[in-house]
């Protein structure tokens, strides 16, 4: 931080020096044996009373208030919540010894330099925050944990001590209300951005991640956060991993890991697969590189197997209700009907006689109102399902369609597109033909692939209708008074009713409608019950060299994996010069032949190892138990330990983490669970998102593939960064200096690495 000119704060002093001379806190904990109790050391533990009078147990900082008395402490922290202990210590006119000469800094000023440099060794040489390896287990604990970042090249951002000051505040609030603390860090260190950088460098990751550890923690260090410097890992340490691998052989001993041929994601300038939370508008997240779907036998996680108990559990976190909507909106769950369709071919149509298309329905109430069917472009039927005046067309927009990612897919600000097979399915509650389209805005990874569109009571369906000029039937109508098409509640069926079916649910509400469809369907043999969800199985592999190796092998002539023995791991990375990404579907592991080559430990026969690595949110998901007991050579962690540590009493990071990390981590806790090895069902008790520091507003122009100057909606429209220097502001807006009929578009974009928007505490500190 840039020097502050406390000095001239006359108000805020004083209450700051009313705060030093506070009584202690009723139950400030002994010393213990391992740390010098001087005065030294009590003396500069300032901040720690600053903390409990202004926070007020956890009211000001996380919460956002305070109680009656404790307004002006509350006003003299949130003035100065960015002072270190030092600081404090100084500005309340405590003069430790030697902390500063008359003359050194203008007066005023509070010496930063000389005072904070001195302090955090003090700290670091008494190891004045670790928390011992056995501590009194009467009393009370309290495990206040960030999420630990990636130790890029870039160093950190001043978005990561926003989250750091206020769980720093925390610990040392809760150490001096007498409780044992755990307040750990360390460094997400595998995947994609540590080799990304490493290539950049043309350095091997582990030398790049280890340099990027060190800097990491020295600015952290620089910053006098309270961590326990001890309990410190990193996921890229084979004795770390080593419990990742073993944790994936309890995963595929329980069947929950297994190899599928699936639709994947593969970015060629990245050189791996990416998971869908990955790819946003058909690029990667992470460098904005082109992404296209390709099919690939992977490593998959069988998160499904858990959903139900993902979203239950949910009920019991105290977690903000956006964040838990987040991930229920994600799992997505919902109650329908599989129903199946007889098939009607078009002239040239290849499908086999008899041959069925079963979708899945959310409102069996409304199948007398499915005018027209959608296939996914990727629907194994679609190709057998086109005439021979359709396939060229048919398949040519399948291609394009299946390029794009899901997200892109279901943009439901796009319109909507499709052309027709040239066949037609049979409605089985009216007995009418239906034609059957392909649409980009159905997914073949939800559900079977194809709908029943009932455009009356779907506003995607509605829409598509309305393009492709395709019937519209009402066949439910509002309990009480009228509603436009397209009408999604639920109501009254209407025009519901077949009597050579004997099917009639006309005058129903729409639950006993559903129920009535279904029961029909299972007495006809043509549809059941279905529970269905959103969440597709986690796609666990990446073809790339820095990320932890799979411990299974093939033994020669067969395809399926065996587990290598828990004793041969950890299985490490081979020491390689060349790990760039081979350019296809392979990893540079392929080509290191003395590590593929192997045998298989039972048997002696040759074997092969597997040659994707995991990916990077594997190591993140249990790092918080780690903590706990770091050094356990025996065991992932102790039993006694994990009873008395977790859960986890505060957790702090991104709102952007909802779908990835802490969906995966909890489905990974409730594995170890199910093995006995934690003892509770949750890892976070209670997590909090500290927000978003945004960088500075940023402004482009749209200009088309010839240059010139178009508006943002036009189909060729692509950004074109500009300088501030270039615009001239009119009211809200903002328009071109040389050209004012130019719009320029603004804004504020979240501060991150791969944007060069963000402001290193370096340049601060």
């Amino acid at each position: 931080m840039r020097p502050s000119a406390i000095g001239a704060d006359a108000p805020m002093i004083r209450t700051l020096r009313a705060v030093a001379r506070m009584p202690s806190p009723a139950r400030v904990p002994p010393q213990p044996a391992w740390r010098p109790a001087d005065a030294s050391d009590i003396r500069c533990t300032i901040s720690d009373r600053v903390s409990k009078a202004s926070t007020c147990g956890e009211g000001v900082l996380m919460h956002g208030g305070s109680t009656p008395g404790n307004a002006h402490r509350a006003m003299a922290i949130s003035s100065a919540a960015a002072i270190s202990s030092a600081a404090a210590e100084r500005a309340v006119g405590a003069d430790p010894e030697g902390a500063a000469e008359d003359g050194k800094v203008a007066p005023g000023l509070y010496p930063f330099a000389e005072i904070e440099g001195r302090w955090q060794a003090h700290w670091r040489e008494r190891k004045t925050f670790r928390t011992p390896e056995e501590v009194d287990t009467s009393k009370p604990k309290y495990y206040v944990l960030d999420m630990f970042p990636y130790p890029s090249g870039a160093g950190l951002h001043v978005g990561h001590p926003e989250g750091y000051t206020a769980t720093d505040i925390l610990a040392r609030y809760k150490r001096m209300t007498g409780h044992n603390v755990l307040h750990p860090m360390g460094w997400d260190a595998f995947g994609l951005p540590a080799e990304q950088y490493a290539l950049q460098t043309n350095t091997h990751p582990q030398v790049t991640t280890k340099r990027n550890i060190d800097r990491f923690r020295e600015q952290l260090q620089s910053l006098g956060f309270s961590y326990d410097w001890d309990r410190e890992i990193a996921t890229t340490d084979a004795n770390y991993y080593r419990w990742t691998q073993w944790i994936f052989l309890k995963l595929l001993e329980r069947g929950l890991a297994y190899q599928a041929e699936v639709p994947v994601n593969w970015c060629q300038e990245l050189g791996t697969v990416l998971a869908n939370e990955e790819v946003i508008d058909g690029k990667s997240e992470r460098g904005d590189h082109p992404v296209v779907r390709l099919p690939m036998k992977q490593w998959m996680l069988r998160i499904t197997a858990y959903a139900d108990r993902l979203l239950e559990d949910m009920d019991e976190l105290d977690w903000s209700e956006s964040l838990k909507e987040m991930q229920r909106n994600w799992i997505g769950r919902s109650e329908g009907a599989d129903i199946e369709f007889e098939l009607q071919p078009g002239p040239g149509a290849s499908f086999q006689g008899g041959t069925k298309l079963q979708v899945y329905t959310t409102r069996p109430d409304t199948l007398f109102g499915a005018t027209y069917m959608v296939l996914a472009p990727e629907h194994p039927l679609v190709e057998s399902l086109c005439s021979d005046e359709h396939r060229k067309q048919v398949m040519s927009y399948a291609s394009a369609a299946v390029q794009k990612s899901d997200l892109e897919r279901t943009n439901l600000a796009k319109s909507k597109t499709g052309v027709f097979t040239g066949s037609f399915a049979i409605n089985p509650a009216t007995g009418a033909p239906i034609p059957v389209w392909v649409a980009d805005y159905v997914l073949g990874s939800y559900g079977s692939g194809a709908i029943m569109a009932v455009p009356g009571h779907d506003s995607r369906d509605y829409e598509f209708a309305c393009q492709y000029d395709l019937p519209i039937k009402r066949v439910v109508e509002a309990s009480e008074g009228d509603a436009e098409l397209p009408m999604s509640d639920k109501g009254i069926s209407v025009n519901s009713s077949n009597s050579a079916f004997q099917l009639n649910i006309d005058g129903l509400p729409t639950s006993e409608a559903q129920a009535r469809v279904v029961e029909w369907l299972e007495a006809k043999g043509i549809g059941s019950k279905k529970v269905n969800y959103k969440l597709r199985d986690w796609l666990f592999a990446r073809q790339r060299y820095w990320g932890e190796p799979f411990p299974v092998i093939y033994p020669e002539g067969s395809d399926e994996p065996v587990p290598i023995p828990e004793s041969d791991l950890p299985l490490t990375l081979p020491d390689i010069e060349d790990f760039k990404p081979s350019g296809t579907p392979d990893s540079p592991l392929a080509n290191v032949t003395d590590w593929v080559n192997t045998t298989e430990a039972a048997t002696g026969r040759p074997a092969r190892r597997e040659t994707s690595t995991m990916p990077q949110w594997a190591g993140s998901c249990w790092y918080y138990l780690r903590f706990i007991d770091p050094g356990n050579v025996a065991a992932l962690v102790d039993p006694e330990q994990e009873k008395y540590w977790m859960p986890v009493d505060m957790y702090v990071g991104g709102t952007e983490h909802a779908v990835l990390h802490l969906l995966y981590a909890r489905f990974w806790h409730k594995v170890l669970y199910d093995l006995g090895v934690v003892s509770t069902k949750e890892p976070f008790k209670r997590l909090v998102s500290q927000g978003m520091i945004l960088g500075e507003v940023e402004y482009w122009v749209h200009k088309d593939s010839q240059g010139n100057y178009v508006d943002e909606g036009h189909p060729e429209a692509k950004p074109v960064r500009i300088p501030e220097s270039e615009i001239e502001k009119k009211g809200s807006a903002a328009f071109l200096k040389s050209d004012p009929s130019v719009p320029v578009a603004a804004r504020a974009f979240k501060m991150s690495k791969s944007r060069g928007n963000v402001v290193n505490p370096d340049d601060i500190v």
